[in-house]
């Protein structure tokens, strides 16, 4: 049976167990190859019993999509807010959402409604960060602001996509919870080292060839 800390301790229903195990089911199988007889086994529970709370596969996915959007948002939520960021607190943020990081990398290249939903509220997050953080540079509502954003939320969420990869390159399972930070702590550090480098002579150069470039193919920008 499926057990997931997704989901607060009081969750236990079937209905939660079910849903859990669909977690996992489309996670490794996608959409297409999960199947309820499967989701059932896994959640130690009659096929019937999924159709009770769900209607059918569709209707499971709604489901997960829901839940997924909740558990990621409200991460990313609690970290915005937070007044200090502890190591304890990002464990706790890490260790709550693995199962819906893992949906979630599937969902982003299967094309589902949470992926999106959640590409455009990550970008949206981004922008408000650029128009906020930069206002002269970056005033609300300009293209400027949401390409950056777009751009911004496409690198983030390219690492859930890349698992794979990044797991085969580091030699572990990046999305595992014992791993969880690694991504992030690689994303900070390349950000400090970058921001030295595009400010110094060199990055000043490359930036401002591209911007030249970017300047002569589209003049009206």
């Amino acid at each position: 049976m499926h057990s997931s800390p997704d989901r607060p301790p009081e969750d236990l229903t079937a209905r939660a167990r079910i849903r859990d195990a669909a977690l996992a089911e489309f996670a490794e199988r996608g959409f297409k190859g999960a199947t309820m007889k499967a989701v059932a086994a896994a959640a130690g529970v009659s096929v019937g019993l999924v159709q009770h709370h769900f209607g059918s596969k569709d209707g499971l996915r709604e489901a997960c999509d829901r839940h997924v959007r909740d558990v990621i948002l409200g991460a990313a939520g609690e970290v915005q807010e937070a007044a200090h960021v502890s190591p304890e607190f990002l464990r706790g943020m890490y260790d709550a959402s693995e199962l819906s990081v893992r949906y979630l990398a599937r969902a982003l290249v299967e094309g589902s409604p949470v992926a999106a939903a959640l590409f455009d509220e990550g970008s949206e997050v981004a922008e408000r960060f650029f128009a906020a953080t930069w206002p002269d540079e970056f005033p609300p509502g300009e293209a400027k602001v949401r390409e950056r954003a777009v751009v911004m939320a496409a690198m983030h969420l390219g690492t859930i996509v890349l698992h794979d990869h990044l797991s085969r390159r580091l030699g572990v399972d990046v999305l595992q919870r014992a791993n969880s930070s690694l991504i992030g702590t690689a994303l900070v550090d390349v950000y400090a080292h970058m921001g030295e480098w595009i400010t110094a002579q060199q990055g000043d150069r490359l930036r401002q060839a591209v911007t030249d470039l970017h300047m002569k193919e589209r003049p009206d920008a």
